[in-house]
């Protein structure tokens, strides 16, 4: 499956170009990007676990399953209309940085959990 609004490059693993996005989260990116109504920044999308452990990924991140996303994020209003967007879509697992947010839909973590980097 292919992104509506999200290019291969944009999804790729920085160090090795390999893209191996979940068709759902894609779907609900596509989603989050129209409930948005403007252009999201991703920092950080597939990871492989060489550049996840580089990075300082934690095991099994949810982004070498090509099931989450960082979202370029570093204003307050921003911040809040994006994180309301990301709960209204149904996203149950959000981490909130001073410039990024991180959303993912990993069935196998927890759920309905926010947390601080």
């Amino acid at each position: 499956m292919r992104s509506v609004y999200f290019s291969e490059k944009e999804l790729e693993c920085r160090c090795c170009g390999k893209v191996d996005m979940d068709p759902e989260f894609l779907s609900m990116l596509d989603n989050l990007r129209v409930a948005f109504g403007g252009p999201l920044v991703l920092n950080s999308a597939f990871r492989c676990p060489t550049h996840n452990a580089f990075v300082g990924g934690v095991p099994n991140s949810a982004h070498t399953f090509g099931r989450a996303v960082d979202i370029r994020c570093n204003v307050g209003q921003t911040r809040f209309k994006l994180i309301g967007c990301i709960m209204a879509l149904g996203f149950k697992r959000v981490g909130v940085a001073k410039g990024f947010i991180h959303v993912d839909n990993d069935p196998y973590l927890p759920q309905r959990v926010m947390w601080m980097y």
